[in-house]
């Protein structure tokens, strides 16, 4: 007996009334009634052949685990969904990433930075998705609130990202009285290496030369993939500052 034919895949689009169509629901009602594969939707525009639209943006959201999870995605990533060709992969990273740096400006214009934990939620929108390592400095007065964030280096996890000489000459310019050193770890361990202990109490040296206060050095990584669950590392609190 011959196997049965392939079902076609259901059109969820055509098969959705007009007035529950996603375009028709963002112009009535506005963009917080779309979940978010409509959302996806609206940006893919059309799907392809075999899979609308909708179809097409709810697996997207399922093999990235959430909308989030597709801040993380390269351009090879969307192409190797069919529907997505180079140009709309293109268009889908660029989101992403306006999506990322959106997330990363929020909120108080000079925080409190004066505990560990503050300082890597201050942090970590700027390390969602990352899969090389960046260093920062962040710039403090007085009263330990953010002056300036400034991304000194960015490089491969096998790069050395930093100097105290660079680190403190930014502090100089932007007439900081402390700082705080922080890097990531794209693995999400914070637990740190040889070379990042060195790199601290180089800076631990560099400070007391200079007369500015190192308040601590983070590394900042995933809470999932940190033994202890906090998803960061302090020097400060390890007692090396």
């Amino acid at each position: 007996m011959p196997p049965a034919p392939d079902r076609p895949t259901p059109n969820r689009l055509r098969e959705t009334a007009a007035n529950d169509r996603p375009q028709e629901r963002l112009e009535r009602f506005g963009p917080q009634v779309l979940s978010d594969a409509e959302l996806l939707a609206m940006l893919l525009r059309s799907g392809t052949q075999g899979h609308d639209v909708l179809t097409l943006s709810t697996r997207l959201i399922q093999e990235a685990g959430s909308l989030a999870g597709l801040t993380r995605w390269h351009v090879q990533d969307f192409r190797r969904l069919k529907g997505i060709g180079p140009v709309k992969a293109l268009q889908l990273v660029t989101v992403m990433e306006v999506a990322r740096r959106v997330v990363a400006q929020q909120g108080e214009a000079h925080p409190l930075l004066d505990r560990p934990e503050r300082i890597a939620a201050h942090l970590l929108p700027f390390t969602l998705g990352l899969e090389v390592e960046k260093f920062w400095v962040l710039c403090l007065n007085r009263r330990n609130r953010l002056l300036r964030l400034v991304e000194l280096t960015s490089g491969t996890a096998n790069a050395t990202l930093a100097h105290p000489r660079e680190v403190f000459r930014t502090a100089v310019r932007e007439g900081a009285s402390a700082v705080v050193c922080a890097h990531n770890h794209p693995s999400g361990d914070p637990a740190p290496s040889a070379p990042d202990i060195q790199l601290t109490r180089q800076l631990r040296e560099a400070a007391r030369t200079v007369d500015i206060a190192l308040l601590d050095h983070l590394i900042l990584g995933r809470a999932a993939a940190d033994p202890t669950g906090r998803g960061f590392y302090s020097f400060r609190e390890a007692g090396v500052l």
